[in-house]
């Protein structure tokens, strides 16, 4: 009987350990909460120092918008501002610092927030953006809660604004600038005409889901999407080849 036993097993069989159990399962949920408070930790560090890797300037693009209205031949003649715009940049800004895109010839149209207008991608990184946005027949809509800090040089036309609770309007005639900071949002409308240098400043890709939500649910303008994304790639990876963020 003995040997049979010796044969048959080793006795009775282990029951789990509930508290085994237990503590793998603090063990997990306390790493996870370890990695998730140095991901903030993280974020919040490089949120404090993003300013290092600006390379333009609110008061320089300002200086230059309204140095662009000054010299254009007539109020309207976007394409000459357009072009005094982008031959400054290049002038002012080194190759091998930022890359700028000289071709303005790369127009997208823009949906965004209900508004719609085209837009000319200047230059794009993890930081900064500048683009030429505007339209001939006039646009309204929702600025969205922006990820950066937004300025919005009127070149051509009038925007108006709308932040409650004040209840009257703001009015931006060309050569203003309104100014959006990081957080807030407006109603916004531009005129028939209104065109504007915009330059954005801080996380960059947090800005492109409200940027392609209305092409990706509404408009399904899979060629303009599809275009943006190439141009914006292209350009913030052109950046990145610089070191610049």
């Amino acid at each position: 009987m003995a040997g049979a036993n010796s044969k048959g097993g080793s006795g009775t069989p282990k029951i789990p350990s509930e508290t085994s159990d237990g503590s793998s399962f603090v063990t997990k949920w306390l790493g996870r909460a370890v990695l998730l408070c140095f991901f903030f930790a993280m974020c919040s560090w490089l949120d404090a120092i993003k300013h290092r890797w600006y390379v333009f300037t609110p008061e320089f693009l300002h200086e230059l918008a309204q140095d662009a209205i000054a010299s254009a031949p007539a109020p309207d003649d976007i394409h000459y501002m357009i072009n005094h715009i982008v031959s400054n940049l290049t002038a002012t800004y080194p190759s091998d610092v930022v890359a700028l895109n000289a071709n303005s010839s790369e127009w997208m149209f823009n949906n965004a927030g209900g508004a719609m207008g085209a837009m000319y991608i200047i230059h794009a990184s993890i930081t900064e953006y500048l683009i030429i946005f505007g339209t001939p027949l006039g646009t309204e809509g929702h600025s969205s809660v922006l990820a950066a800090d937004n300025y919005f040089n009127i070149l051509v036309g009038e925007e108006w604004a709308f932040d409650p609770p004040k209840l009257e309007r703001e009015v931006y005639p060309p050569g203003s600038l309104h100014y959006l900071p990081r957080g807030h949002m407006k109603q916004y409308k531009m005129h028939e005409g209104c065109f504007a240098l915009e330059y954005a400043r801080g996380w960059i890709p947090l800005m492109l889901p409200f940027g392609a939500m209305d092409a990706l649910t509404s408009t399904l303008d899979y060629k303009s999407f599809y275009r943006t994304a190439v141009i914006t790639g292209r350009e913030m990876f052109r950046n990145l080849a610089l070191l610049k963020i």
